[in-house]
């Protein structure tokens, strides 16, 4: 039996045989969905941090899509860290902070007909409209760049920001400024104060192979594509050099506005050309699915011949008053969605498997693939999810394996080419040992189904120094406490030398740096240089957002969508950890009720929390931390609103609005949505049909509103 190497966990893993989601059991979609969250988070540190993405956007895209396809399939299953409810990766440390007022979403995306159609009859649901009602829709190229944000006060260009992680970006101000085609100020009649246009920052085909050619003049490093190039082009620190690079720029919508200038998005798209932004020329307004269809024919069958990359065609609905109504989701707006360009397909050889170990134990089989290129991305590594899809598919060491990339899983081993099979190639023995530690790794029964786990765990805990390295690596992540320059290598390296053991000891490590006569500056690898800057990046993240202090703490069932959630209901730091611990103790008692009656939060999360805060080290853990760090409370939705930091309850019928679309406006006043009423509750709207909720709210004199009212006080 042939066994392949084992090693710790190595990021930056392309997805490879997959089984159809069609076919996936429960318990093999909540292992695919933990893959998948990890998987993508590592893309998206390098796509929108560093510039370096290892696979396509038609790959990354693929691992979304099967995501989101699993997630409609197993809806129970959604992860806190679900790829679903975030957006990009957070600013890097050495340019400044913005905090997006209005947060810089992705898009949604479809890959097929089917896709389109179920994508207009989601608003339909939403809004509550017959299908013979027409729509129209802009169609746009997806232009494959940089996202920017241009803020303009009294009509002269202020700022400059990177969408970043959606929530903040990065200061480009500088840099932006060399860019021709972004108009410095606008002298137009009518201009609004202020004005936050958003768009793309590109790089042209030729402009591209031009840069390539210095670089290789000069001796420097070339960059994989275009859109690598406008990237770091932009993102320079001296600006310039972003002055010499040849940026382009289209603008594609806008954030905070004081007013629009229109009533529809095409008609604001012509305002907008005439005040002297550009636009792509190929934006079109459609007025049925067949012109949308036609539009992504048209342009499809033309893209060979554009000097700029475009990866997909956007559609946004043209009635602004109708975005409004259906705003947004966790990640992207409901209103929009990017119908995505196809991709290939290609073989190569599968050399060797290895084994990964993850935070929470699990043993992870990767194939090691000959490098082979597909859609214009090398591939080299795939995950085989567990050994049970390895049996299935029967791959072995040394096979011919087929690799796609498309809509649907990207890149994905569609089989074996059985005849190229190397004479002797044995199957695949999965070890039952932890790599790391030598403990037993078992396959536990699932207490949902009744049915062994498809993962093998380790059953070392705490004792397996992979785990507790990862949980430390988990603390520092992009989402948690973002600190530059502690890296998963420098995690490692500071655990295994005792340097740093726990969170609180990375803030610790500068003092004791000062007293110790090894110096940081004199390992290997370092020198006085880096292990300021270290100290300097930790010292910059003594204050965070008390939503990310919460995700840093790697509770179980606690991702970023859930601990933003946390950080909204109880505002600060103080309050959340007074909370939980009476939670902790009391699992019948109000501290916990409440926390079970938040919206989005129910019994398994909270019983987690609760789990949590019961265990004296993990508090004691928390005080030392707070002894060093400031979390800084979340700022309302909308603080002029005078349902903001209210508790809201809705039940009955809604006759205006859908029950989706009230709590989504609820909530982008600055309100808290809660399932069920309690002496909390601030109101509770009632429509027809209301019931044990509304007798509730009587019993507990909660103020009772009808639709009616309820539309009056927010309007």
């Amino acid at each position: 039996m042939s066994k392949g190497k084992t090693k710790k966990k190595d990021q930056g893993l392309s997805p490879g045989e997959a089984k159809p989601v069609a076919a996936l059991d429960e318990a093999e979609a909540a292992l695919e969905l933990k893959r998948l969250a990890a998987e993508i988070a590592h893309h998206d540190e390098l796509y929108y941090r560093k510039d370096e993405p290892e696979i396509s956007d038609a790959a990354y895209d693929g691992l979304r899509a099967r995501n989101d396809a699993i997630e409609a399939r197993f809806p129970h299953l959604v992860r806190d860290d679900s790829p679903s409810l975030r957006v990009g990766a957070a600013p890097v440390e050495a340019f400044g902070k913005v905090v997006h007022r209005v947060p810089m979403l992705s898009l949604n995306n479809v890959f097929d007909e089917e896709g389109v159609h179920d994508f207009l009859d989601r608003i339909r649901r939403f809004l509550g409209l017959d299908k013979t009602e027409g729509l129209a829709f802009t169609a746009e190229p997806k232009i494959d760049g940089l996202s920017i944000t241009l803020r303009y006060e009294k009509g002269k260009l202020t700022q400059g920001a990177t969408r970043g992680d959606g929530y903040e970006g990065e200061n480009v101000t500088a840099n932006v400024l060399t860019i021709t085609d972004i108009p410095h100020s606008i002298k137009m009649r009518g201009f609004p104060d202020p004005f936050e246009l958003r768009g793309e920052i590109y790089m042209s085909r030729a402009a591209f192979q031009r840069l390539n050619e210095e670089q290789a003049r000069q001796g420097e490093r070339l960059f994989a594509n275009p859109r690598n190039a406008a990237a770091g082009s932009l993102r320079q620190l001296d600006p310039a050099i972003t002055a010499k690079r040849p940026l382009r720029f289209f603008a594609y919508g806008w954030g905070e506005v004081a007013d629009l200038p229109a009533e529809t998005q095409w008609d604001v798209y012509q305002v907008l050309r005439a005040w002297g932004f550009p636009l792509n020329p190929l934006i079109r307004l459609t007025r049925s699915v067949e012109e949308m269809l036609e539009t992504y024919s048209d342009i499809e069958s033309g893209r060979a011949g554009l000097d700029y990359d475009i990866d997909g065609i956007v559609y946004k609905l043209d009635r602004l008053d109708l975005q409004r109504r259906l705003g947004f989701v966790s990640r992207s707006p409901r209103f929009a969605s990017a119908h995505k360009f196809p991709a290939e397909k290609a073989t190569t050889i599968l050399r060797d498997i290895d084994i990964q170990v993850g935070r929470t134990g699990a043993l992870t089989p990767v194939a090691k693939l000959d490098s082979v290129t597909v859609g214009g991305v090398v591939v080299q590594n795939a995950t085989l999810h567990n050994e049970d899809e390895i049996a299935r598919k029967d791959v072995r060491i040394g096979d011919t394996v087929i690799v796609q990339r498309a809509g649907d899983v990207i890149p994905q081993i569609l089989g074996v080419v059985q005849e190229k099979r190397p004479k002797g190639a044995k199957r695949f023995a999965f070890p039952d040992v932890c790599p790391a530690c030598g403990s037993h790794a078992s396959r536990e029964i699932n207490p949902n189904t009744g049915k062994e786990d498809a993962v093998r765990r380790c059953t070392g805990g705490l004792i397996c120094p992979a785990q507790r390295v990862e949980r430390l690596k988990h603390f520092v992540s992009r989402n948690a406490f973002d600190i530059e320059g502690l890296g998963e290598k420098h995690i490692k390296a500071f655990y295994d030398d005792g340097l740093i053991q726990s969170p609180p000891d990375i803030f610790t490590l500068a003092a004791r740096d000062k007293r110790s006569s090894a110096k940081l500056a004199e390992r290997e690898g370092w020198g006085t240089l880096s292990a300021e800057k270290l100290f300097a990046a930790i010292e910059t993240r003594r204050k965070v957002r008390l939503d990310r202090f919460i995700y840093a703490l790697g509770i179980r069932h606690v991702g970023e969508t859930t601990a933003r959630l946390l950080a909204r209901n109880y505002g600060s730091i103080a309050v959340y950890r007074a909370a939980m611990v009476a939670a902790a103790q009391d699992r019948e008692g109000e501290a916990f009720a409440e926390l079970d009656n938040i919206e989005g939060i129910g019994p398994t999360v909270a019983a987690s929390i609760a789990d949590f805060f019961a265990e004296p080290h993990n508090v004691e853990v928390v005080d030392e931390l707070l002894k060093e760090v400031s979390p800084q409370p979340l700022e309302a939705v909308d603080h002029t609103s005078p349902i903001s930091g209210k508790t809201v309850v809705f039940t009955g019928t809604l006759e205006r609005m859908t029950r989706p679309e009230a709590k989504a406006k609820a909530e982008r006043l600055g309100a808290k949505v809660a399932g069920s009423v309690s002496k909390s509750t601030d109101y509770v709207v009632a429509g027809p049909g209301a019931g044990s909720k509304l007798k509730n709210a009587e019993a507990l004199g909660v103020t009772v509103l009808t639709e009616e009212e309820w539309l009056n006080l927010i309007d």
